[in-house]
């Protein structure tokens, strides 16, 4: 028995922030990251339009990137002491990932960071509160998934939480809000939204369900990505669609070894998380085709691409991904990111094992051990095809 599961209601297009004047409940805190939601006027909105809907708001802010066990301690503090029935995150997927956590530990306070991590291991939420989710990128897609990322800066580890409880009651997909990313931003999380995508695809719980969602969003963002990167308003319009159809068959359809490996490189090397997704992702295409090269030629041919036999399709695919990344400056190797080799080669054992442990390795479409992901890792250090 297999299961697809979607938030309750998900609100997009223009104006769609209005839903929340609608919305019924007592209190509500709002979790927020930076300062641009409140420098471009969307958290006044949205406190704005939680109060006309007769709510009390109280604001829990400077969520960092990469949000830590400590952060998400704290934030769920503040909602055991306020005693909110709304939880509303706004911003990128860090401020949404922290309130997702900080939600686990308001309604469990004697349930620990270590029985968190176990995959969908959750207790039954939405005792207290029920969640509302509004991304302000258009990448991580955090407000239709079942997931959270979590780093313990102590043991220097990405800890992806995945438990269908933390799928956000309401999403709302506003594209007035992608309008505010800086260039670099729209690159980070378009490639991370790719990557979302094509492993969705292949991954190991794909379904019928999940297919349509992720080929569409891969064609959307072909179509949509440099020409947002660009600041086309229309195109970040239809990426900000595309990222949220992509999280929704991850979400379902689960993840592959680049989500792994940018998990473990970006707690160690501090690369940002969908730059690291952008190096790794023609690596793990050239590493999986053994396993699923057939579902690879699929999505080139979708998006007619040049080949005639499955390796040339595929190698199309990944030089189509690695074309993306020259034009919107993000580097093909860890070498070219910066990346030292005295420093990569003090990490990658550390770094392969906790790959290996990740949540998202399971439902890889090829299987993979320990020295294998180490020479992954080093051929994305070199730049150095994947022939094994």
């Amino acid at each position: 028995m297999n299961r697809f599961t979607l938030p309750r209601d998900i609100y997009f297009g223009e104006n769609s922030l209005e839903v929340l004047k609608t919305i019924k409940g007592k209190k509500a805190v709002i979790v927020t990251g930076g300062s641009s939601m409140k420098k471009f006027g969307f958290l006044d909105k949205v406190e704005d339009y939680l109060k006309e809907a007769g709510i009390e708001v109280k604001h829990i802010t400077g969520v960092e990137p990469d949000p830590s066990v400590e952060t998400v301690m704290n934030g769920a503090k503040v909602m055991r002491e306020f005693e909110p029935d709304l939880i509303v995150s706004i911003g990128g997927g860090s401020p949404i990932d922290a309130a997702k956590a900080m939600w686990i530990f308001y309604e469990y306070p004697e349930f620990t960071f270590e029985q968190a991590v176990i995959p969908f291991g959750l207790p039954e939420l939405r005792q207290k509160a029920k969640f509302i989710a509004i991304p302000s990128t258009s990448g991580t897609a955090t407000e239709v998934t079942a997931f959270s990322v979590i780093t313990d800066y102590k043991a220097k580890i990405k800890y992806p939480l995945a438990d269908f409880n933390l799928t956000p009651d309401i999403a709302i997909v506003d594209p007035a809000l992608a309008q505010t990313m800086p260039p670099k931003l729209v690159a980070h999380t378009g490639m991370d939204a790719l990557t979302h995508a094509i492993e969705a695809y292949v991954a190991g719980l794909h379904s019928s369900f999940s297919d349509p969602m992720a080929m569409q969003a891969i064609t959307m963002i072909k179509e949509n990505l440099l020409k947002s990167f660009e600041g086309n308003e229309e195109a970040r319009n239809e990426m900000h669609i595309a990222q949220c159809l992509a999280g929704m068959a991850f979400s379902n359809a689960l993840l592959g070894i680049a989500h792994s490996m940018a998990h473990k490189t970006g707690a160690v090397l501090h690369i940002p998380h969908g730059c690291a997704n952008a190096i790794f992702l023609p690596y793990v295409i050239d590493f999986n085709k053994k396993a699923c090269g057939d579902r690879y030629a699929a999505i080139a041919r979708n998006l007619n691409l040049s080949g005639n036999t499955q390796d040339e399709l595929i190698d199309s695919l990944t030089n189509m991904i690695r074309d993306l990344n020259k034009v919107m400056n993000i580097p093909c190797s860890l070498a070219e990111y910066g990346i030292t080799k005295k420093e990569f080669e003090a990490n990658v054992d550390f770094m392969a094992e906790n790959a290996i442990k990740d949540a998202c390795t399971g439902s890889n479409p090829r299987s993979i051990n320990v020295d294998e992901m180490k020479k992954i890792f080093t051929c994305t250090f070199t730049g150095e095809k994947v022939n094994f």
